[in-house]
């Protein structure tokens, strides 16, 4: 059920689609707030945004093999995309955009946002965590950053957290939310999370950590 059926390309370790609608969920953000992903590799989190913003079934723009069972009563099929197409608000407006310092991953997300049908609604961007910059108020700053598994990699990852939170600092209205197996990442973000949520990505051990911020 991972899949959704517009990934065609991805990156050395992608997130799964699933995970990426749960983080979207767990910041309890709606289509009336500005969303960011600064890390957004093939940008799967913020398509699974996109989804959740519009109300769009997952796996609308695929096929299942159930469907294809003799037994199966094809209007049964037939009724629920009816139903999920009934549902679906296609005219909500969505400021959704994704950052990455990777050019070709940035390829990568667009051509994904197409198969998905968002290209319009999604704007990805390649920059740099050190010019990361966000706008309106309120907004939804979701990612899932280099972890810094392989060695020499650590320092890396520390260096993009501790910028990122020095950053973030100036955006007081602003949520944050980061998937992060940095035991440190309080530590080099520069304050302690509101919340932490232990998570798996794949066999990866992970905290969620929640920063809320002052609602305007």
């Amino acid at each position: 059920m991972h899949k959704r059926g517009y990934r065609i390309g991805q990156g050395d370790a992608p997130l799964k689609e699933t995970l990426a609608a749960a983080l979207v969920k767990l910041t309890r953000w709606n289509p009336d707030r500005p969303f960011v992903d600064p890390f957004c590799g093939s940008g799967t989190i913020p398509i699974e945004a996109a989804m959740i913003g519009q109300n769009i079934a997952p796996g609308y723009n695929r096929e299942f093999s159930s469907e294809h069972w003799p037994w199966m009563n094809s209007t049964i099929w037939d009724r629920i995309r009816e139903e999920a197409e009934d549902i679906a608000k296609y005219d909500q407006p969505l400021d959704i955009k994704g950052f990455d310092v990777d050019s070709r991953m940035i390829k990568v997300a667009q051509q994904n946002a197409v198969e998905a049908g968002f290209m319009d609604l999604i704007r990805f961007e390649q920059r740099d965590i050190k010019d990361l910059s966000v706008e309106g108020l309120n907004g939804v700053l979701v990612g899932n950053p280099p972890y810094g598994e392989r060695l020499g990699e650590v320092e890396e990852a520390e260096e993009l957290t501790q910028i990122m939170g020095h950053i973030m600092d100036k955006y007081p209205s602003w949520s944050v939310y980061m998937l992060s197996s940095l035991e440190n990442f309080e530590t080099m973000y520069g304050k302690k999370a509101t919340k932490k949520r232990k998570l798996f990505n794949g066999f990866i051990r992970t905290d969620l950590y929640q920063y809320w911020g002052q609602r305007k």
